[in-house]
């Protein structure tokens, strides 16, 4: 079975309590288990990872290369305005990437608008909230049924 992996980035960990007003209420964990549900109800297998750490991210994206990952969906976090060296691991693993913000970066402070993946990404999905996540995993599993020739349940 492909496999699609959701990694998420720095302080996500805290949503739920982290500026509720920008990211919502939500846990971090209650929305993977929903984000997961859908990937199964779309016959694909999500695995999630945070870390607040860029290197642990890293090695996460690497192995997603050789894991047999169909597509990287990733909130990067703050990482997104500030790492090259996490795009250059997606760019050197060769994943198709979805990029997903809870919030609308472009609708927030100047240093929040550019970002290191957006060029790279397949697509970004910003400022539906949870939402966006559930949204980022059917685009994944439509990508990944429509490169197989495959029917979707």
């Amino acid at each position: 079975m492909t496999r699609l992996l959701l990694l998420n980035g720095p302080n996500l960990n805290l949503l739920g309590t982290r500026e509720p007003g920008i990211y919502g209420a939500e846990t971090l964990d209650a929305i993977e288990r929903r984000a997961t549900q859908v990937a199964r109800e779309q016959g694909f297998e999500l695995v999630c990872f945070q870390s607040n750490a860029e290197h642990e991210l890293i090695a996460r994206i690497q192995q997603a290369g050789a894991g047999n990952f169909g597509v990287l969906i990733f909130n990067p976090g703050a990482f997104t305005h500030t790492s090259i060296a996490l795009r250059d691991a997606i760019l050197a693993v060769g994943v198709t990437m979805i990029e997903v913000h809870l919030s609308n970066p472009q609708a927030r402070e100047e240093f929040r608008r550019k970002s290191y993946f957006s060029d790279i990404a397949m697509g970004v999905i910003s400022g539906f909230g949870a939402l966006g996540y559930e949204l980022a995993v059917r685009a994944a599993c439509g990508h990944l049924a429509a490169a197989s020739g495959a029917r979707r349940p």
